[in-house]
């Protein structure tokens, strides 16, 4: 009996090697598991768009600036909604802004160290707050420069109507003026970092965030397709 005891010892309860099993099953399951449902993709890539034509692209005195800005306030609310409502991933409790949590997870990232997030991993957790919150500001100066929400077009019909230059009235918006741009000036540069630190992690850890976002599914690099 000595000896049979100390052989089930050595080699560890059957149990818990079963449920050791299970829980590295759960584990690598979690990296290939739907990460993003499709509201979550279609308000990331809808607002990333509209960031892109406003901030690089479109004239900030035509009309189709106003327009897209109101699409991409149209999106964000609906992403907030969604915080609040959706999936669990989706959820505002499911990443909550963390500074020691970033901190944590930068040392783990540079280490090559995998933790699998249901959810915003620490840092994009912060990432997307800030984000957020300078979308709002540039969005709400930028409705509060306008005297009329829906300026009429000037002189110009048809659909080019939109991409005409239209003169809005300054005065006593100056300083919203101001706001507006300096605030649209960080929210391309927390973009730019956006991108930079997602290629990066998504180098140094193996799963691509990128591609999660498009087909809302996150896999390694050890993950076949």
């Amino acid at each position: 009996m000595g000896n049979e005891d100390r052989s089930q010892k050595r080699q560890g309860h059957p149990g818990r090697a079963r449920r050791l099993m299970a829980t590295q099953t759960n584990d690598g399951a979690a990296h290939a598991a739907p990460a993003w449902d499709p509201i979550v993709r279609l308000t990331h890539w809808c607002v990333a768009l509209a960031v892109i034509l406003n901030g690089l692209i479109v004239e900030d005195e035509s009309l189709i600036h106003i327009w897209i800005g109101y699409v991409a306030l149209g999106f964000l609310v609906l992403r907030l909604i969604w915080g609040v409502i959706g999936t669990e991933e989706a959820r505002f409790t499911s990443f909550p802004p963390s500074i020691a949590a970033a901190k944590v997870h930068l040392g783990d990232m540079l280490l090559g160290e995998r933790r699998p997030h249901k959810s915003h991993n620490p840092l994009g957790a912060l990432m997307v707050y800030a984000i957020w919150g300078t979308l709002a500001v540039v969005v709400a100066t930028g409705v509060m420069m306008e005297s009329d929400p829906f300026p009429p077009t000037q002189g110009v019909s048809g659909f080019t109507a939109i991409f005409s230059e239209y003169e809005r009235p300054y005065g006593d918006s100056e300083v919203l003026e101001e706001i507006h741009e300096t605030a649209a000036n960080v929210l391309l540069f927390l973009a730019l970092i956006h991108v930079g630190g997602v290629l990066l992690e998504s180098r140094l850890t193996g799963v691509n965030l990128v591609r999660a976002m498009v087909r809302g599914r996150r896999r390694t690099q050890g993950d076949e397709h």
